[in-house]
């Protein structure tokens, strides 16, 4: 064992190290130019920073000849803790993914209670899949078939508010679909080469943009308190949103989507002025009110 402890290792370099973990962790590699693109120092103190992580951890990381880079070893166990919370934001958003260890708010802050933080050691493995252009067989739990295998090739993480999924192309059923993160039970890399059909570029769903129109819904008495409260312009907040998530959004934010803005209860303070702009989106049933609507126009329409 090594004698050199994390304790005794000064917190700027701290940081440091901690990024080459993060790097390894998440994305599977990691180079001296990273280290030099996130920190602004010289190469050789890169290499140093690398070569203390060795010597910390040499069970960790591996120097990869051929892609001129150090890689993450087989049998890795990280060194620094994770916050669920601090990990999923720098994935999200990249800030804070030079230290990733638990720390205290500087003043009091509370948010409403996350109920399910995605399984770390599963979103890691998908993470260096979604990075390195991979294939992975995993064993899903699914609310409609249960206990399955499938073949899927992910490509993004999506964060719907509720729960983590990663979006991918599902061999198994030749479609793009979410899976949820925390159903996943086990994961493991395919070498397969991947057809361009079953890549981003191809997923209509994810790469259409719709703008969705949203206003103060008409049963507000003072509509104006839900303008300054979303900041609208003219009365109106307009989002661009991937059709992908667009039913996930709406849900997340309460959205009346019926034509009339039938929807009245406490939690409906918005009303989506522009339904037209859903036609082709595919997971609109979980979209409030929109479901509803297309029931009645069936209805109607049979009468």
């Amino acid at each position: 064992m090594s004698q050199l402890s994390i304790i005794d290792i000064p917190q700027a370099q701290k940081e440091r190290l901690s990024f080459i973990e993060f790097r390894l962790y998440f994305y599977g590699e990691i180079n001296r130019s990273d280290l030099v693109s996130r920190f602004g120092i010289k190469e050789a103190a890169a290499s140093r920073d690398i070569s203390v992580y060795k010597e910390i951890a040499h069970e960790n990381i591996a120097y990869d000849a051929k892609g001129k880079s150090y890689i993450l070893c087989a049998d890795f166990k990280p060194v620094f803790d994770y916050s669920d919370s601090q990990t999923t934001a720098a994935l999200l958003y990249g800030f804070g993914d030079d230290f990733i260890g638990k720390q205290n708010s500087v003043i009091s802050c509370e948010s409403p209670t996350q109920l399910n933080y995605p399984n770390i050691a599963t979103l890691a493995p998908i993470t260096r899949a979604i990075y390195k252009k991979q294939a992975v067989k995993i064993v899903y739990l699914s609310l409609s078939s249960g206990l399955s295998e499938r073949e899927i090739v992910p490509f993004a993480l999506v964060n719907n508010g509720l729960r983590w999924h990663v979006r991918a192309f599902d061999r198994t059923h030749n479609r793009f679909a979410d899976f949820v993160v925390n159903r996943i039970k086990s994961i493991e890399v395919i070498n397969i080469d991947i057809p361009k059909e079953q890549t981003k570029s191809a997923d209509n769903q994810w790469n259409r943009i719709v703008d969705l129109h949203i206003v103060p819904h008409p049963s507000i008495k003072y509509p104006e308190v839900i303008e300054k409260e979303y900041s609208m312009s003219n009365g109106v907040l307009i989002i661009q949103v991937r059709a992908a998530v667009a039913g996930y959004v709406l849900r997340h934010w309460n959205i009346d989507c019926s034509v009339f803005h039938t929807l009245t209860g406490p939690e409906n303070y918005l009303w989506l002025k522009n339904r037209p702009t859903l036609y082709g989106v595919e997971n609109l049933t979980i979209a409030p009110g929109y479901a509803d609507q297309n029931i009645k126009d069936d209805m109607e329409a049979k009468c």
